[in-house]
C-alpha cells in the first residue's frame, strides 16, 4: 500500500493547474513584475516583449490560434507557409500584448467564476482588469486542455474575440494575394511595429 501511495504522489503533484488558476497566476505575475521594474513601467518595448514571451507565450497554442485565424485557407497552406504564418502571427501577438501592457499602472485582476465541469477540455475563463479610474476591462480567454496543461487559443478584449477579428482581416488579405500575400502583410506589419518601438 505504501509503495502504491509513493508511486501515486508524483502524478498527484503534477496534476495540471486549473485554467482559471493559471490565468490568475499569469496575470498577477505580470502585474507584479511591472510594478517592481522601472523599465517595464516606463514601457520599454524590448523588456515588455521579453516579459510576454517568457510568461504568457508558453501557455498559448499558436498552431490552433493561427489555424483558426487563417480559417479554411489554413489547410491549403504548405507546411512551410504554415510555419511562417505561425512565426509572424506569434511576433504580432507578442507586440500587441506588449503594447497593451505599456499602459499598465495600478491595475488588478479579478477572476469571474469559472462555469465549467471538471471533465471539460474546452473552456472560457473570464476576468476583469480593475483600474484606479474608469470601468473594469473585460478580458476573457478561450482555453483548451492539452497534454502539457491548459493552453490559450483566443482572447476577448472588451467583447471582441481576437481570432474572429484576425479571421476577417486575414481572409481579405488572402483573397487579394493568397497565403504568400498574407505572410508578406504580417511581415510588413511586424517590421512597422518594430521600427515604431526601436
Amino acid at each position: 500500500i505504501c509503495l502504491g501511495l509513493l508511486l501515486a504522489l508524483p502524478v498527484a503533484a503534477t496534476a495540471p493547474e486549473a485554467p482559471d488558476k493559471l490565468i490568475e497566476r499569469l496575470s498577477t505575475e505580470i502585474l507584479e513584475r511591472i510594478k517592481s521594474d522601472t523599465a517595464l513601467q516606463a514601457g520599454d518595448p524590448k523588456k515588455l516583449n521579453e516579459l510576454v514571451d517568457s510568461t504568457v507565450m508558453p501557455h498559448v497554442d499558436f498552431r490552433r490560434m493561427t489555424a483558426l485565424s487563417v480559417g479554411r485557407n489554413w489547410r491549403s497552406a504548405t507546411p512551410d507557409q504554415q510555419k511562417q504564418l505561425m512565426a509572424e502571427f506569434r511576433a504580432l501577438l507578442i507586440r500587441t500584448y506588449s503594447g497593451a501592457l505599456s499602459s499598465v499602472a495600478d491595475q488588478k485582476v479579478r477572476m469571474r467564476p469559472l462555469r465549467a465541469n471538471p471533465q471539460d477540455t474546452d473552456v472560457i475563463v473570464r476576468s476583469e482588469v480593475l483600474q484606479p479610474r474608469g470601468e473594469p476591462i473585460q478580458l476573457d480567454y478561450r482555453m483548451m486542455k492539452a497534454a502539457d496543461g491548459w493552453k490559450i487559443y483566443d482572447v476577448n478584449v472588451l467583447g471582441v474575440w481576437l481570432v474572429e477579428t484576425y479571421r476577417t482581416t486575414f481572409a481579405s488579405e488572402i483573397s487579394r494575394g493568397g497565403i504568400d500575400g498574407l505572410i508578406k502583410s504580417l511581415v510588413d506589419r511586424n517590421k512597422a511595429l518594430e521600427s515604431r518601438t526601436s
